[in-house]
């Protein structure tokens, strides 16, 4: 299991400002997943953030810079994507996927 420990450490930072949320880093996807009340929020493999978001905005996100879709089986999955290590150079970008 090889994730970016360095971005998992931005993520950890990024998540502690909200002490009312249940945040727990689980091992999965071959990575670290951040969970937030036991859902979902992100998890790091390689060195790309995979991100879930709501499926309705995903021709939206799809058009975003650094963004790849999430193909499991060959089929696409609506409402995951991977955002490239470019994409989330700063606090604010790495805010936005992770919100």
């Amino acid at each position: 299991m090889a994730y970016d420990m360095q971005l998992a450490e931005r993520t950890r930072d990024y998540l502690s400002q909200f002490p009312n949320l249940q945040i727990e880093e689980k091992k999965m996807f071959r990575g670290l997943a951040f969970l937030i009340n036991g859902k979902l929020c992100v998890c790091i493999s390689d060195n790309n953030l995979m991100c879930r978001f709501d499926p309705v905005v995903h021709e939206a996100i799809a058009e975003k810079a650094g963004v790849e879709p999430m193909i499991m089986r060959g089929k696409l999955l609506q409402g995951y994507c991977y955002v490239a290590p470019a994409a989330l150079q700063s606090k604010k970008e790495l805010a936005y996927w992770i919100n």
